[in-house]
């Protein structure tokens, strides 16, 4: 399998975070019943094990797992004119994103957040949205949208979902146009079933859940019939990720499962759901049939997990090329 040479464009809307990773002792969880918690006594100095500064959120990550896997990536969203806001900036015009369509807002704090690690994958994140409270349609490039072979929309919190009637309004102009939907919480909280969230559905071509998600937006009661409830509703792809019980995709009448990659160096789930639905959108875009998509997605997922950072793991296109020769998955039909 040979590097591919077509370029997409894709532009990713969504948040951009400055993320600090604290990786503290394990010792310091505590289990109550089936409840753990990392106990942090008032007053103390605790030492820590490592402390690294990251460049995360969705929209940033996935314009630069797309950027890496050889697409023409675009960055939607908005950050402070700060520090932090510069860094994220640069990051990404250091890995090739165009950030002509983020909004720098001056006087106010880029989206934050402490993550605290305490090996194995489990932490705490510690956030303030910051100027990602702010991601509505005043800031909406529709028009670099409209240039765009596929759109990759993020989390969105509250206050941005009304965005959504711009993207209605650029799909209901541009049916060709491709879409990846990761939903975020204010849309599972609604549920598929609200108006404009049952009129993107019948947009989106990539449908990007964990279970626990699925089981919220849809209403049911396991993995298969949230699949097919939300390949009704208009849905192309539907994938739904269960961490190490690996994923599941629906896109014809049949339901396919891919395991994950066993003797996985866990350091770090941030950014692992990302990373997947970057290798997966990469896969459709380039006409891969679903177990190829499945593979793609796993194999940048657990690149991403063996790092502290949602964006140092992310894989290039000849990595992944190289990878899907050498790192066999076994995808079967479960249905």
């Amino acid at each position: 399998m040979s590097p591919l040479p077509q370029t997409f464009r894709t532009l990713s809307i969504g948040g951009a975070t400055l993320d600090l990773f604290v990786r503290t002792d394990k010792k310091l969880v505590t289990k109550q019943g089936e409840v753990e918690t990392l106990s942090l006594p008032v007053g103390a100095k605790i030492r820590v094990e490592e402390v690294i500064e990251s460049c995360g959120g969705g929209a940033s990550n996935t314009a630069v797992g797309l950027a890496r896997l050889g697409c023409a990536s675009s960055f939607c969203g908005i950050v402070g004119s700060d520090k932090w806001g510069e860094l994220l900036l640069e990051n990404m015009r250091s890995e090739g994103v165009d950030v002509s369509a983020a909004t720098v807002t001056e006087g106010e704090t880029t989206s934050s957040s402490i993550i605290l690690s305490v090996g194995s994958g489990d932490r705490i994140i510690l956030y303030t949205p910051g100027t990602n409270t702010h991601l509505h349609h005043a800031t909406f490039d529709r028009e670099k949208m409209e240039a765009c072979d596929w759109i990759y929309l993020n989390h969105l919190n509250e206050e941005s979902c009304e965005i959504g009637e711009d993207i209605h309004a650029v799909f209901d102009a541009s049916p060709a146009l491709g879409l990846t939907w990761n939903p975020g919480g204010c849309q599972i909280q609604k549920g598929m079933h609200e108006a404009g969230i049952a009129r993107l559905l019948a947009h989106t071509s990539i449908l990007l859940l964990n279970k626990e998600e699925a089981l919220a937006f849809t209403g049911e009661s396991t993995v298969e019939d949230s699949l097919s409830t939300l390949r009704k509703a208009g849905v192309r792809i539907v994938c739904i990720t269960d961490g190490a019980n690996g994923s599941a995709a629906m896109e014809g009448e049949n339901i396919l499962h891919c395991p994950a990659l066993e003797n996985t160096q866990i350091l770090s789930t941030t950014g692992a759901g990302d990373a997947f639905g970057v290798g997966f959108t990469w896969a459709i875009l380039h006409r891969f049939d679903l177990p190829r998509a499945l593979s793609a997605g796993t194999i940048n997922s657990c690149s991403v997990l063996e790092y502290l950072g949602a964006e140092k793991g992310l894989l290039t296109d000849i990595e992944m090329t190289n990878r899907l020769q050498t790192s066999p998955l076994s995808v079967r039909e479960i249905r």
